[in-house]
C-alpha cells in the first residue's frame, strides 16, 4: 500500500495525525448475524483509535456457519434431541433441516 516507505516512518506519520494502532492477541473472531455466523480462525486483529473512535481490522481464515437459532430449535423439537445433538446434526447435514432430522430419527 505504501510501497517502499519504512514501516517506522508510517507509524510516526500516523502518530502525528493522532492515529494509534494496537495489535490484539485473539484466538478467534466470531461475527453473529441473524442467519448464521462468520468465524475467523487464526486472526490478526488490529485496533485503530482515531479522533475518539475505535475500529478493528481483522484478517485470517474465514468460514461461515449458516445454522440459525430457528433451525436448531426446529430440529430439537422434531427429533426430540438436545441442543448439542441438533447442532451437530445440522453441521453434518450442511444446514439441511430435513437431512438433519432424518439422521436423528
Amino acid at each position: 500500500m505504501f510501497g517502499s516507505i519504512d514501516p517506522k516512518k508510517i507509524a510516526g506519520m500516523m502518530s502525528k495525525m493522532g492515529i494509534k494502532n494496537q495489535e490484539i492477541d485473539a484466538k478467534r473472531v466470531i461475527i453473529e448475524q441473524e442467519n448464521g455466523k462468520i468465524i475467523i480462525e487464526n486472526p490478526q486483529v488490529t485496533k485503530i483509535s482515531m479522533q475518539g473512535q475505535e475500529s478493528f481490522q481483522v484478517s485470517g481464515d474465514v468460514r461461515e456457519e449458516s445454522i440459525s437459532e430457528d433451525d436448531i430449535k426446529q430440529v430439537m423439537e422434531q427429533a426430540k434431541v438436545s441442543r448439542k445433538q441438533a447442532e451437530d446434526a445440522l453441521k453434518q447435514a450442511n444446514g439441511d433441516l430435513a437431512e438433519a432430522i432424518l439422521s436423528l430419527s
